[in-house]
């Protein structure tokens, strides 16, 4: 179907494209493809995405048709938003499990790698795609990207937990707020606003989102990332866009290039394909074309590590005797292996009676190491187990650097039946129902400066 644009270009029209579905397990993704350039662009719009709706209006459906330019650009919506699967407003996955979903997006449409656009909310499951899966992102492009939603020592500038819980109630009492349209009352692309706010999430989907968000922490991850990357901010930005925030993010991020596009006077909102549409087409299209496929770099790459160990074993193993320690301990080693199958966990090593695994997602990690504890212990054992998200190296096919480091060393100051997390992992894991206990600063043998470690108890 082709659809006039009216009053952004009179003369242009624009193919409006099938919604499709992608399956991740029983959760259906919405996406569409326009264009067919020799190169992927995955686009993530934050705050409100509905990849039906949106070409109901003539601004956002032409900054889409000017962004597919030269590229075959994949649209989707992420779960729980839009026209992908809803959920009710208190179950709020973890960002994992939204870069899993980016897989099962760009695998539904035959993407092996892609540029990654995302703005505001969106960001963070772009931030963490790209450092864990460097391999299927060409390069990065954030707008107006917040690492959290609460103010850190290096961002006091973000809104306080009481004033965004102040705005979280105005949604609740009005929605979308009036103060989100700035234009005339009467342009008709205030109702297509309104209609299309409400289309993209209920407000209670809201206000459960954002609370995840005042739990989440992804500074520690930015230097993680090492494909080519792109920040833009609005340099008169307030609140979620103040450009404090995207300016951090690209000091974070190494090589990371910051641009810096106001917004044209008189525009009707501050969402991206209004007043800054221009700017930011021309700045995603110079960057793009900069892009050299053969400067990639997969040898550093952002993982969840998980140590574990068994509690007493060298007392166990004297009681027991050669033959009968042997055997347990194959049977220790099976439920551990099952266990890492099931929680999609990588076996990377075992030495003696300890396990050295990976994932892709902290949540999942936390989840194996406790099936761990509860499992082994029908066969008489305790385990500890240290459980960091940070960068690890890949050398020949061998994991290594700080990352593994820390890893172990929190997994050996577990004691018996317990989870030890490092605060990456509590920071990254809000949404996911875990619930997590203060266990105090530590320091870490080889590691710079003392570590706030966390245990898991639910």
């Amino acid at each position: 179907m082709r659809w006039p644009i009216g009053n952004v270009d009179d003369t242009a029209v624009v193919d409006i494209p099938k919604t499709r579905y992608a399956w991740n397990g029983d959760v259906a993704l919405a996406y569409q493809v326009v264009g067919d350039g020799p190169a992927d662009l995955l686009y993530l719009q934050g705050w409100a995405s509905n990849v039906d709706r949106a070409w109901e209006s003539p601004f956002l459906a032409r900054f889409l048709e000017r962004l597919s330019s030269g590229v075959r650009l994949i649209v989707t919506d992420r779960r729980g938003w839009g026209c992908s699967d809803r959920f009710a407003p208190s179950f709020v996955p973890p960002f994992e499990t939204h870069t899993d979903d980016v897989i099962a997006v760009m695998d539904a449409v035959g993407s092996k790698r892609t540029a990654l656009f995302a703005t505001m909310d969106c960001a963070p499951i772009a931030m963490l795609f790209a450092a864990g899966h460097p391999e299927r992102v060409s390069a990065l492009i954030l707008g107006d990207p917040v690492v959290s939603y609460a103010p850190t020592e290096d961002t006091p500038w973000v809104n306080t937990p009481e004033i965004t819980e102040s705005w979280l109630q105005a949604v609740k009492e009005q929605y979308p707020e009036p103060d989100w349209w700035v234009g005339p009352e009467d342009h008709p692309e205030k109702l297509w606003f309104e209609r299309f706010v409400r289309s993209c999430a209920a407000p209670g989907s809201v206000v459960a989102e954002f609370h995840r968000y005042l739990d989440t922490d992804i500074r520690a991850i930015l230097p993680s990332i090492l494909v080519p990357t792109l920040v833009f901010v609005a340099p008169e930005g307030r609140g979620e866009r103040d450009p404090r925030n995207g300016r951090f993010v690209a000091g974070r991020i190494p090589g990371a290039r910051l641009a810096e596009i106001p917004t044209t006077p008189g525009s009707l909102n501050w969402s991206h394909w209004y007043g800054r549409a221009h700017g930011i087409l021309r700045e995603v299209a110079g960057f793009l074309s900069e892009i050299r496929e053969d400067e990639a770099r997969f040898d550093r790459v952002l993982a969840t590590v998980l140590f574990t160990d068994i509690v007493g074993s060298t007392e166990r193993a004297a009681s027991l005797g050669d033959r009968a320690w042997r055997e347990l301990l194959e049977r220790h080693h099976a439920t551990v292996r099952a266990l890492l199958a099931r929680y999609h966990g990588t076996e990377v090593s075992t030495a003696g009676d300890g396990f050295f695994a990976t994932f892709d997602g902290p949540a999942r990690a936390i989840r194996c190491a406790r099936a761990i504890v509860d499992a082994v212990q029908a066969l008489g054992l305790q385990i500890r187990a240290g459980v960091h998200t940070g960068e690890v190296e890949t050398i020949d096919g061998e994991v290594g650097g700080l990352g593994v480091v820390i890893g172990a060393r929190v997994g050996a100051l577990a004691g018996a039946s317990e989870v030890l997390a490092s605060r990456t992992v509590k920071d990254l894991t809000a949404g996911s129902g875990l619930v997590f206990e203060d266990a105090g600063e530590h320091d870490l043998k080889g590691v710079p400066d003392r570590w706030q470690l966390y245990r898991v108890v639910g």
